[in-house]
């Protein structure tokens, strides 16, 4: 298993523990249980976790990837700088979450300022989690890049819509 593979095998972790992370700790918010709560915090926690080893393995990735055809530096810098942004929220994330649990175990009055503090963060980090994955999707999914749909219509073009008529054949 080379880096990029591993890199695939990780990355989703943080995307999908912030995400479900967040809708947990509003759960917990709203039910007042402080077991739901540090659920999330967990699982936040585990998603800064993974978040590091998706950081780990993305300069290898990068370079088994970089110079492809379709590919484009620039496309992988993109990527990059939202998720060193997402990592950085995560890592910060993920040290509310560890005082989150403390002060849930210890009853401390700041336990609702902590979970509110986290929910804030939290959707910080889902909204950058969105922003990562859609770049990273793009570094070898070209059909969901922004000018995709404009360049699809201009190799269409190319060919003079010769292939709407063999379309049209069968």
């Amino acid at each position: 298993m080379n880096d990029a593979h591993l890199h695939l095998v990780v990355n989703h972790f943080p995307i999908i523990g912030a995400i479900l992370g967040l809708g947990i700790l509003i759960t917990g918010i709203i039910l007042k249980n402080d077991s739901v709560k540090n659920t999330a915090y967990v699982l936040f926690i585990v998603a800064a976790i993974f978040a590091a080893f998706s950081m780990g393995t993305g300069e290898g990735a990068e370079e088994m990837v970089e110079n492809m055809p379709s590919v484009g530096k620039q496309i992988i810098h993109e990527h990059e700088e939202m998720a060193e942004k997402l990592a950085i929220i995560l890592y910060f994330l993920a040290v509310i979450s560890l005082v989150g649990i403390y002060t849930n175990l210890k009853n401390k009055a700041k336990a609702n300022l902590v979970s509110y503090l986290a929910v804030t963060i939290g959707a910080v980090a889902v909204f950058l989690a969105q922003q990562t994955g859609t770049t990273g999707g793009e570094v070898r999914h070209t059909e969901i890049r922004p000018n995709a749909v404009q360049a699809a219509e201009t190799e269409q073009n190319a060919f003079g819509g010769k292939q709407e008529e063999s379309e049209d054949k069968d």
